[in-house]
């Protein structure tokens, strides 16, 4: 099994998605959960390719944390 972190982003009127660890591989969709899923089928497709042309998936190096400032703080 392969697991890559997705970044979704609010776009105008849409949201994309894009994973650090693989390259070129992106979506987009007119929802949350849309662009989520069009990312999983872009992550599998790229993924697929990759193996079918012998060559290596990329190992996952990415994380996320959020980060809480109070706003009294600012």
């Amino acid at each position: 099994m392969y697991r890559f972190l997705i970044v979704i982003e609010k776009a105008n009127g849409n949201y994309s998605a894009y994973s650090p660890d693989l390259p070129g591989c992106v979506a987009t969709g007119d929802s949350r959960d849309q662009v989520a899923r069009n990312m999983h089928e872009a992550i599998e497709m790229h993924v697929r390719g990759l193996l079918q042309d012998n060559l290596p998936v990329p190992v996952p190096h990415s994380s996320a944390e959020y980060v809480a400032v109070p706003s009294e703080a600012l």
